[in-house]
């Protein structure tokens, strides 16, 4: 059955807290998969697959909602992974993201994100626990399609690259001011155990539930794309 499948490998998913907990947590990483998928499927609207090959890391937010129509703020969950020496992708951390400067277009009250970490540095503070967007690292709209060799230079200067769709067009929401932060019950929740971010992209987690790897297998699949 795919519940059993999708509950594979995770430790204490016998108590009725736990597997509620656990449920959340695969329910989330499916929810990624979904969303990576809708926002590669048209090549001449997507984010550029040579901009997610060459990166160091990627944030998949599902369904960011709007918190307030006056201050414009925003609150979301969803997963971190980095990219491994090997080329491959680490397991999954679980991230926060909240807050942040106006930047919903009317009628938008929540949007999938995807985040692309450009460079090593940009993934620097979010594995040791938490960073703010625009302050401790710079963040722009990212080009879509076959744009991007004719993106501008501040788009190419900026460290992370930011992606959001609402009702399947891209939403353009700025991010200036949010900040993410691991978000250590869902990590909890999903290992079994109480792991930081940088333990996890370590390859530390002794027992990886098997929904993960469909997450890293998606990924890697954008790189097949034409």
């Amino acid at each position: 059955m795919a519940v059993s499948t999708a509950f594979a490998g995770i430790p204490g998913a016998g108590s009725p807290a736990a597997r509620k907990d656990a449920a959340n947590q695969v329910q989330k990483i499916e929810e990624a998969v979904r969303v990576l998928e809708e926002m590669m499927k048209e090549s001449d609207k997507s984010i550029p697959v040579s901009l997610i090959e060459d990166c160091a890391g990627i944030a998949i937010i599902p369904d960011v909602i709007r918190a307030g129509l006056i201050i414009g703020g925003r609150h979301g969950k969803g997963v971190l992974l980095l990219r491994t020496e090997a080329g491959g992708w680490t397991d999954p951390s679980f991230i926060d993201i909240k807050g942040g400067s106006i930047g919903w277009q009317a009628g938008v009250q929540s949007a999938d994100v995807i985040l692309v970490f450009r460079t090593p540095r940009s993934v620097e503070n979010i594995t040791e626990g938490d960073f703010t967007l625009g302050a401790d690292i710079g963040v722009a709209a990212g080009p879509l399609g076959r744009t991007a060799e004719a993106s501008t230079n501040s788009e190419l200067k900026a460290e992370i690259l930011s992606y959001s769709r609402s009702r399947g067009l891209y939403a353009g929401l700025t991010f200036q001011g949010s900040s993410i932060q691991e978000d250590k019950k869902a990590n909890r929740a999903f290992y079994g155990t109480d792991i930081s971010p940088k333990a996890i992209f370590e390859g530390k987690a002794t027992s990886v539930p098997e929904v993960a790897a469909k997450l890293k297998t998606a990924l890697a699949e954008v790189a097949k794309k034409p």
